[in-house]
C-alpha cells in the first residue's frame, strides 16, 4: 500500500547512496536532504502567485496530481513533472529544475507522523504517494493558463 514509507523509498532512490539519504532525513533538524533532479523527476518551479492557483485548477481536474512543494513563505511552488521536461519546457517565468540540479526535499511525511514533518520552510503540498505519480506537464500549463487569466480578471485586466 503507497504512503510515507514507500514515499521515502521512491524519493531516495534517485540519491547517489539512497541509505545516505534516509539518514538525512532522519538527523537533519530542518527534516530535508538534496535530491538531484533529471533522474525519476524534474521540477517545474512557478512564482507562488501563479503556483498555487494552478494546483487548485489541478485539483479539480485530477483524483492525484504529481508531488508539489512549497518554499518559505509560498514565494515559489515546485511540480514534479516526468524527467525530461525541464529540458523542453519554453513557458516563460518558469523555473526548471532537471539533470545537473539538485532539490531540496522534505521528508514525505504522512499526517500520521507529524514529528517527522518538516521544519524547514520547503514543505509538501502535495507529498508524494510512493507509486510514482507525477503532474502531465500539458495539463499543468493548461492549468497554469487557466490560473494566470483568473488572476488577470481579479487584477482588473481583462
Amino acid at each position: 500500500m503507497p504512503g510515507a514509507k514507500t514515499a521515502v523509498a521512491w524519493l531516495a532512490s534517485v540519491a547517489p547512496d539512497p541509505e545516505s539519504c534516509r539518514r538525512e532525513w532522519e538527523r537533519n533538524p530542518l527534516g530535508v536532504a538534496l535530491l538531484p533532479a533529471g533522474k525519476a523527476w524534474d521540477v517545474l518551479i512557478l512564482p507562488g502567485r501563479l503556483g498555487c492557483p494552478t494546483l487548485d485548477v489541478l485539483s479539480r481536474v485530477l483524483d492525484q496530481p504529481g508531488p508539489v512543494l512549497a518554499d518559505f513563505g509560498d514565494a515559489r511552488t515546485g511540480f514534479f513533472v516526468p524527467a525530461g521536461t525541464a529540458a523542453r519546457w519554453l513557458g516563460t517565468g518558469v523555473r526548471t529544475a532537471g539533470p545537473g540540479t539538485w532539490i531540496v526535499v522534505p521528508y514525505p511525511a504522512a499526517p500520521a507522523y507529524p514529528a517527522r514533518r518538516s521544519s524547514g520552510g520547503v514543505r509538501w503540498l502535495i507529498p508524494p504517494d510512493g507509486t510514482g505519480t507525477l503532474t502531465d506537464p500539458s495539463l499543468l500549463e493548461l492549468a497554469m493558463h487557466e490560473a494566470a487569466a483568473t488572476l488577470a480578471v481579479e487584477d482588473g485586466g481583462g
